[in-house]
Formats: C-alpha cells, structure tokens, sequence
C-alpha cells in the first residue's frame, strides 16, 4: 500500500532527498563522517552551507543586495525579529491580516510597534482597494499562504516606498516570485524546505544594521549576516536537507516547473470538491491556496469515519488544524500528483456510500 503523508508540517520530503540523505548518512561525501557530527566551521560543512545558499540564489533569483540567512526559531520568532531590526526609528508598521498566522504575527508586533491592520478577511484575500495603507509605515507585512486557513496570495502588493516583508512559510518554492518586490522574505523550513528546526531569511541589506534598544545579539540580522548564519552553531542537518532539496529542485526544472505540477495537483482536488454536494471548500476561488486545501464534510458526524477510513488507505494526516476542524490537504512540492488522485478516488467512493 502506498502511504501519502498530508501533513501540514512537518511535511512530506521528496523521497530521492531522503534516499540520498540515507545513503550519505554515515559518511558524507568520503569524509568519514555524518554531517550530524561534522563542525560547523570545518571545510565540510562550509562546503555544504555555501553550495545551499548558491542553489537557493539560483532558484529564487535572488539579486546580489541580498543577504540569504539560515536562523533557528521558526517562523514565530521572525514575529518579533522583524520589527526588532526594520522599524528603523519608526513607530507604526502596517499589517494585512487573513488568518490565524496573520494575528499570531500582529499580536507579537505589537510589542514594539503601533500596529495599523490595513486589511483583514477571512476565507479570501482582501483586494487591494480595501487596504487603508500608512505611507508612513517602517514596512506592511502579510502571510503570503495561510497554511491553517488555505488562502493565498496569488500577485505580490505594491506598497509603493513602503518596505514589504512577507511570512512565506507555506508557499515558498512552490512558484516564482520577485525576490526585489521586498524588503524581506522569511520562512519556516517544514513545509517546502526541508526539516523543522531551520528558518530561512532573505533581506535586503539596507534593511539592516539599526535594530531596537536591547534586541538580543541572535536577534540582530546585521550580526548573522556579518557571520554567514554562523554566530552560534546553526541547525546543520537540516541545511544540509535543504540544500538537498534545493539541488532536488533544479534537477525538476525549477520553480517555473514546480508551480506547473502543484497548479495541475491543486485543480484537480478544487474540481472535484467544486463539483460535489457532498464536500465544501470554504476559501473564496480567486484566494484559494495550492498548497494547503481545507474542506468540510456536508455532514460533519462523518468525520471520524472519513479520517479512519483514509488512514486505512494510506492517506495520512487529514485532519483539519484543531482551531477550525474539518479536513486539510497539504500537497506540497513533494506530493506527488499519485497522491492526490488516490485522496480523490477515496473521497469519491466515501460519497457516494455515505451519501
């Protein structure tokens, strides 16, 4: 039976990645070590840091005034290092909110700044006409993809001077983007990177270097940068999985050609639930993501058998987040498109015998 794993993340690995990994796992490359083991300022390692950095630079196009960073913390901890270092003896920032990852990222700005919410929807993307934009803002801020929610932004805001900084933790490497469109992109690294524990920074570097009165020296983007994400012992083996994945990437045909396959997985999932009675996708179809897909059962009391009833199939963690219930797909890069065929078939047959 094959096992298709739809978690939000931590999430699915593409399976060469992990079979290379396998193999390299007692000794890297003839050195006679793991890369758990190696010192991360030996030549190993800085061989293995500087050619993930290239490849991601080469994916994303990321332009030269740019500094690539590999932070620990996740994406929470950008919450607050991001107005730590950007708000540059302003007081207001402005903040776009869709979602749950939207509030968690507005409560904790607060902190530090006088928050403006220029937007805010549930289920869509406001359209830029609704924003109530401050000039005046050290930067806007939004969550690119709502992994809890399902809502994406499919155009990048045009916020004039105003420095944009996006939360892309869901959807980074799922498509091209305009790396010089922001001030700063960030992203947690379980969902498209690789394993939990790495959170990947790219700033603009005039961006950096004036963070708040006592902001911690590991909160200080100048400092990591000035240090290559080497100030203290980074999270080696899970750069060492995303450089993986990267080089994966580029041997796939880039990011042009990952958005081609999850555009393909994601409307064949939306068709299916767009033509049923049965399932509803609650997301407005011009906000809808292809990355996470959230949808109900008409009858809710059959959720425990759906669930039971897919995990004895092989289709793994469809159970929606805990604070809105429900059913989410994540089909992220590393899903292949089997896998959503197979989730299809299984909603089809469970309709149709329960309906």
């Amino acid at each position: 039976m094959h096992v298709y794993n739809f978690s939000a993340g931590p999430a699915v690995l593409p399976k060469a990645v992990l079979a290379q990994a396998r193999d390299e796992m007692l000794d890297w490359h003839g050195s006679g070590m793991s890369v758990m083991e190696m010192s991360h300022r030996g030549k190993e390692f800085q061989e293995i840091a500087h050619q993930a950095e290239a490849d991601l630079r080469e994916l994303l196009a990321i332009p030269d005034n740019y500094k690539v960073l590999f932070l620990q913390g996740g994406a929470s901890s950008q919450f607050a290092m991001v107005p730590m270092n950007l708000l540059r003896g302003k007081s207001q920032v402005d903040y776009i909110n869709t979602g749950i990852w939207s509030e968690k990222a507005i409560e904790e700005a607060q902190r530090y700044a006088t928050v403006n919410v220029a937007a805010s929807a549930r289920n869509r993307v406001p359209p830029k006409v609704e924003w109530e934009l401050d000039a005046e803002a050290a930067y806007v801020h939004y969550v690119a993809n709502e992994t809890v929610g399902g809502v994406e932004f499919h155009w990048t805001p045009d916020t004039g001077k105003v420095p944009l900084v996006a939360d892309m933790s869901s959807n980074i490497l799922s498509k091209p983007i305009d790396v010089s469109r922001y001030g700063l992109i960030y992203a947690g690294a379980q969902k498209n990177i690789g394993p939990a524990g790495l959170t990947l920074v790219i700033v603009r570097e005039d961006m950096i270097g004036e963070t708040l009165p006592g902001t911690p020296t590991m909160f200080d983007y100048r400092i990591q940068a000035e240090q290559h994400s080497m100030y203290n012992t980074p999270p080696t083996y899970a750069l060492y999985i995303a450089g993986l994945v990267f080089r994966h990437l580029k041997n796939e045909g880039g990011l042009s050609a990952a958005a081609e396959r999850n555009r393909v997985k994601a409307d064949l999932l939306y068709s299916y639930l767009d033509a049923s009675d049965f399932y509803l996708c609650p997301v407005a179809r011009d906000s809808r993501s292809r990355m996470n897909i959230p949808f109900t059962l008409h009858n809710s009391r059959l959720d425990e058998e759906f669930l039971c009833g897919a995990d004895d199939r092989g289709l793994l963690q469809l159970k929606g987040h805990r604070l809105v219930g429900g059913m989410r797909a994540s089909i992220y890069n590393a899903m292949p498109l089997a896998g959503v065929q197979a989730l299809v078939a299984y909603m089809q047959e469970f309709a149709e015998r329960r309906s």
